[in-house]
C-alpha cells in the first residue's frame, strides 16, 4: 500500500547546487557525491541523468537519428525529424531521451540502462561510506503535454516513494479526496533544477528539510517506475495523426510500423489499406492524365457482383478509414465520378487525394 504524505509542520526546506568536474566513463559517482555534497541524514540528493549516463559509458559516437531508433521501442508521434518515442524504460520522451548537449561534438548521450538501479546503488554506497541515510533521485529534462518549455522530472528514485497517496483523506471542508496522489519525486526533481541549471557545472542538488519523506536504511521504495502511466490507461497515448493511423489500420502496432513520414512525392498514407473481406477490393495508384492535378492519388473501393450486404458494409467502412487517414495528414479528398468498373465488379467509392 502506498504511504500517506507525512505532516511537514513548519519544516524549512533548502536547496543547494553541487559543482562537479566533467564526468567520464568509469568515474565513481558515489565517492564524488560523498566528497562534494556534505550530506546529512534525511537529505535528498538529486542527480542529473547525464552524469550517470556518462559514468556508465552511455555516450555514443554515432548519428543521432540512428541512436534514437536504437533507443525507441514505440513511436508516439513523428513530424519530419522530430520524434516523440517510448524508451525501454517506459518513458515517453522527445528523441527517446537521446541528448546531444553537454557532450563533445559528434557524440550523443543516452539514458542510463536502469535509472532506479543506479539511484539505489548511489544510495547504498553513500550509506556504506558515511552512515548517512539519504534518498537519491535521478532526473532528466522533459517537455509536457499542453505546456510550453521543459522541466526536470524523476526517471530514477531510491529511498523515497515517487508517489504518496492522499485518497481517503478529507480537506478542510470535509470533502473526501478520491484521486489525489502527489508525484513527490517529480516535484523535488523540478525544484532541484532551479539550482542545478544547464550551464552551472552543478549536475547535483541537495534538498534538505524533507527528511520525513526519506525511507529507513535498506528500504528503497518502488522507484520512479511507479510514476510511469500504463499506456493502456493513457487517454492521449498517440499523437493526433498517429491515433488516426491506428484507428484506420485497426492495430496500432501495424499502423506505427508502417507509419510514413510527412507526405512527399513518393509517399501516400493510403498505401497500407487492405481489404479484410474476400468480396471487397481496394487499390491505390497515382492519378494520371491531363485533367489530374499533380501529386494526386486515386483510391478505388470495389465489390464483386452479387456480393452480400456485409461486403458493402465493409466497403463503406474502408472508404471512411481512407478519409480518416487523409484528414490526419491534412490532405484534401475529392469524390470522383466512378469510371466504368472492371468486369465482375461494382465501384463503391472513388476518392482522389491531393498532396499539399
Amino acid at each position: 500500500m502506498r504511504p500517506q504524505l507525512p505532516p511537514m509542520g513548519d519544516s524549512t526546506v533548502s536547496l543547494r547546487g553541487v559543482k562537479w568536474p566533467e564526468i567520464s566513463a568509469g568515474d565513481d559517482l558515489a565517492t564524488l557525491l560523498v566528497e562534494t555534497a556534505s550530506l546529512r541524514d534525511g537529505d535528498i540528493a538529486v542527480v542529473t541523468s547525464k552524469v550517470v549516463s556518462k559514468a556508465e559509458g552511455r555516450t555514443r559516437d554515432a548519428d543521432r537519428a540512428s541512436v534514437v531508433s536504437d533507443e525507441t521501442v514505440r513511436v508516439l508521434a513523428r513530424r519530419a525529424d522530430s520524434v516523440i518515442a517510448e524508451t525501454r524504460h517506459g518513458l515517453v520522451l522527445a528523441a527517446a531521451g537521446v541528448d546531444a548537449s553537454n557532450t563533445p561534438l559528434g557524440t550523443v548521450v543516452v539514458l542510463p540502462l536502469d535509472p532506479d538501479a543506479s539511484a539505489k546503488s548511489l544510495r547504498e554506497r553513500v550509506y556504506s561510506a558515511t552512515g548517512h541515510n539519504v534518498a537519491v533521485i535521478i532526473t532528466d529534462t522533459l517537455g509536457r503535454a499542453w505546456r510550453n518549455g521543459q522541466i526536470d522530472l524523476a526517471i530514477g528514485c531510491a529511498g523515497l516513494h515517487g508517489l504518496v497517496e492522499l485518497r481517503g483523506a478529507h480537506d478542510r471542508h470535509g470533502n473526501e479526496l478520491t484521486v489525489t496522489a502527489p508525484a513527490v519525486a517529480d516535484e523535488v526533481a523540478a525544484a532541484a533544477d532551479l539550482v542545478k541549471g544547464k550551464f552551472s557545472d552543478q549536475p547535483v542538488a541537495v534538498l534538505r528539510g524533507l527528511g520525513e519523506l526519506v525511507l529507513a536504511p535498506g528500504s528503497h521504495g518502488p522507484g520512479a517506475a511507479e510514476l510511469i502511466r500504463d499506456s493502456a490507461l493513457d487517454l492521449f497515448g498517440l499523437g493526433a495523426r498517429e491515433a488516426a493511423v491506428a484507428a484506420a489500420m485497426r492495430d496500432d502496432q501495424v499502423a506505427l510500423a508502417h507509419f510514413p513520414p510527412l507526405i512527399d512525392s513518393d509517399v501516400m498514407p493510403w498505401a497500407e489499406l487492405r481489404s479484410e473481406h474476400e468480396q471487397v477490393v481496394v487499390s491505390v495508384h497515382r492519378a494520371t492524365g491531363g485533367t489530374s492535378p499533380p501529386r494526386s492519388w486515386l483510391l478505388t473501393v470495389e465489390v464483386v457482383e452479387a456480393a452480400g450486404p456485409q461486403a458493402y458494409f465493409h466497403a463503406g467502412e474502408l472508404t471512411e478509414r481512407a478519409r480518416v487517414l487523409a484528414a490526419a495528414y491534412r490532405l484534401a479528398v475529392d469524390d470522383v465520378d466512378p469510371v466504368t468498373p472492371r468486369p465482375g465488379r461494382r465501384t463503391v467509392a472513388l476518392l482522389r487525394c491531393l498532396a499539399p
